[in-house]
């Protein structure tokens, strides 16, 4: 499952066999790999090691997933996570081996419903998968630019934007520290708000432009694709959120999964806020079923998430313009 993961992180296709490796090390736990790693390639290391860590140390927690025509289920999920709920929830076991039982299969009916709906999103699939290649890509250039800046200027950035403090003998901490904290993931959103993803222009500190005249323009190509990116992961998961809610509403074992799992209702689950599912509610109270084929087939802007009448306002219905 780890190493499904590493395949779901859409590399450029000469850091593929980089990023499979990888996920291979830190799955394994083999620290003289992923030092070797390191060592081959700095620069794909500094991209590729942050979704290592985020997507394995999310393993625990993810029931399943989908990746070329094909569902997964997490088999320490749905085979030792309920003994689990029943030990910490304490004696006397028997009392509630019946509701962790049912919430169990109530996890698995979600898993089920979210994955097949997910394998439904052809078209939403591959503008996700193009824009997180293209960020990617972007990613690579930031980090190559950033091993490549000399001393000096390394030196007057890093004290510029008051990094930790790293011993002078460890200079690749330094480049690292600097590509982690300029990386636009962290820095654009961080600095601009997550209102950067309807934005269509990115000022910078010119301090910072000055020390690296790149950076601007690497910002800039950086919007269209991770607006995209996140246009298309929000639709996706917010179409398998509404399935969920819709389909599994008066399910006995999804309210048990909910109780049991989440410590949380169905009434507190219904109202929790994704923008894509809010979407979802709104195209679908307009028109019906046909809601998911738009969706899908003419994925949304990030503008029209964040303001669902702009995507109403398609012509949606007859396909004489928008479809």
């Amino acid at each position: 499952f780890k190493l499904l993961k590493g395949k779901k992180v859409f590399a450029t296709k000469q850091s593929r066999d980089f990023v499979d490796e990888l996920f291979s090390a830190v799955a394994d736990l083999d620290i003289k790999g992923i030092a070797k790693l390191i060592e081959k390639d700095t620069e794909k290391f500094l991209v590729y090691s942050t979704y290592a860590k985020s997507y394995i140390s999310k393993i625990s927690t993810t029931y399943g997933d989908y990746l070329d025509s094909c569902v997964y289920l997490n088999k320490f999920i749905l085979s030792s996570y309920p003994k689990i709920i029943l030990y910490k929830q304490g004696q006397p076991y028997d009392l509630r081996k019946e509701q962790v039982e049912s919430g169990y299969k109530g996890a698995l009916k979600m898993t089920m419903v979210e994955e097949i709906v997910h394998s439904t999103q052809d078209n939403l699939q591959e503008d996700n998968k193009n824009a997180a290649i293209n960020v990617n890509s972007i990613n690579e250039e930031l980090a190559k630019i950033i091993i490549n800046l000399e001393e000096d200027a390394t030196k007057n950035l890093y004290d510029y934007l008051q990094l930790q403090t790293v011993p002078d003998n460890f200079p690749i901490a330094k480049r690292a520290n600097l590509f982690f904290m300029l990386n636009p993931d962290n820095f654009v959103v961080n600095e601009l708000g997550p209102d950067v993803m309807t934005y269509s222009h990115v000022e910078i500190d010119p301090k910072i432009s000055e020390i690296v005249p790149e950076l601007s323009e690497i910002y800039q190509r950086w919007l269209l694709p991770i607006q995209t990116h996140h246009a298309a992961f929000s639709t996706m998961e917010g179409i398998a959120e509404f399935a969920v809610q819709n389909i599994l509403q008066n399910d006995d074992d999804f309210q048990n999964y909910l109780t049991t799992f989440m410590g949380t209702d169905f009434s507190s689950y219904k109202v929790r806020k994704n923008m894509g599912k809010e979407l979802t509610e709104k195209v679908f109270n307009k028109f019906g079923k046909d809601a998911f084929r738009f969706l899908i087939e003419k994925p949304p802007s990030t503008r029209e998430l964040k303001e669902p009448d702009l995507y109403l306002k398609r012509d949606l219905s007859t396909g004489s313009k928008h479809m």
